[in-house]
């Protein structure tokens, strides 16, 4: 560490135009300056000797705290769900029941189709289905109380009665499903058929999300691959709402890298009171990589660079024996404007934040409350 300073305390200290020159034991006091000579030359040297050049720096004591090394990725918001519903009959369609905007629970009508020939049909199917009924308990007890008729004719009135109770069944679902209901509660976001439209099994006739709750999506940079894992603390940000953070977790990490934009997808659910969220909403994602705790975190402002690495200064001493001493350090971590010191500083030093540039290893330092560091 002497080595350091001394080399350090070198730099900065080039020859300047006035010098002293050794050659063969002699001194020879020579004046490039315009300086005096003789008896004035031994004046100016006493008073050069006895300056001494004080820095006005600013300081921070490094004490072990937390760290979070992050992750910040953007990501679009989504309906927790986002249904279309199409039609399962078809008809034209007679009635519209919500319009689009309004709130809808799930197992509530949106549009109702055409449905007279279904109920036409279905009050003939009941009626055949009763007559087979019919047929087949008067049989069933001949055949089981008296003996009478052959277990053919009873067998064939039993499946023919069961026959029919199945065709009516199945055609009183087909006439339910003329009134297209919601699959889920939510807000019904758009209607896709108008009164008079004709549908079919298939054709998307309306919209539903649901959005008391969101998914956030992002694409997470591969290197991060082995970082991440289900449960990992996120923070949110959004535009709408920029005064405000949200916190999450990670509910789903993706097991394959997409080979075009070289990200694996990870997804995470927030709660959404107000609905303020919208789907496709863009979100700032900051992902706890790895949490540090008890670490000496230093401004990356106090970093000097050097060929060998980086140093701080730190101030020993107090009043005017306070002296800057030069630390070489080692980074382990950084984000943003901090950066994690696991080598060369302890807990309690006083690092230099402001007037480090200006310094030498050994200089005089003044401490100063505020304001870019100065020499005094």
């Amino acid at each position: 560490m002497m080595a350091d300073n001394a080399a350090i305390r070198r730099r900065g200290r080039g020859s300047g135009a006035c010098g002293l020159l050794a050659a063969t034991g002699v001194l020879i006091a020579v004046a490039a300056c315009g300086g005096a000579q003789g008896e004035g030359s031994a004046q100016d040297q006493a008073e050069n000797a006895s300056y001494a050049r004080v820095v006005n720096v600013e300081v921070e004591a490094v004490e072990p705290r937390g760290f979070n090394r992050i992750i910040r990725v953007t990501g679009v918001a989504r309906a927790m769900r986002d249904v279309v519903v199409s039609a399962q009959e078809q008809g034209v369609v007679r009635r519209i029941v919500r319009d689009k905007g309004q709130p809808i629970r799930m197992g509530q009508a949106i549009l109702r189709l055409d449905d007279a020939i279904l109920q036409a049909q279905v009050r003939t199917a009941a009626a055949q289905a009763e007559l087979a009924d019919e047929l087949w308990e008067r049989r069933k007890k001949l055949y089981e109380e008296d003996g009478i008729g052959s277990e053919v004719s009873y067998l064939e009135a039993k499946y023919v009665a069961e026959q029919n109770r199945g065709s009516l069944a199945a055609l009183q679902e087909r006439l339910a499903r003329t009134t297209i209901t919601a699959p889920i509660s939510g807000t019904l976001d758009a209607r896709i058929v108008e009164l008079g439209s004709m549908v079919s099994p298939g054709t998307p006739v309306a919209r539903i999300v649901q959005t008391d709750s969101v998914k956030i999506l992002a694409g997470v940079p591969e290197r991060y691959a082995l970082d991440l894992s289900v449960g990992a603390s996120v923070s949110v940000v959004f535009d709408v709402v920029a005064d405000e953070i949200l916190g999450a977790s990670i509910t789903y990490v993706g097991a394959a890298v997409d080979p075009d934009s070289r990200t694996f997808p990870v997804e995470l659910t927030l709660p959404n009171p107000g609905r303020r969220i919208k789907p496709e909403m863009v979100a700032s994602v900051a992902i706890v990589q790895e949490e540090l705790s008890g670490a000496i975190v230093v401004p990356r402002q106090a970093l000097v660079a050097m060929e060998e690495g980086h140093v701080v200064f730190v101030v020993e001493g107090s009043g005017e024996e306070a002296v800057a001493v030069a630390r070489r350090v080692r980074i382990s971590a950084s984000q943003g404007n901090e950066a994690v010191i696991d080598e060369g500083l302890e807990a309690g030093d006083r690092v230099v934040v402001v007037g480090q540039q200006g310094l030498t290893a050994g200089d005089r330092v003044r401490i100063v409350p505020g304001g870019a560091g100065g020499e005094g």
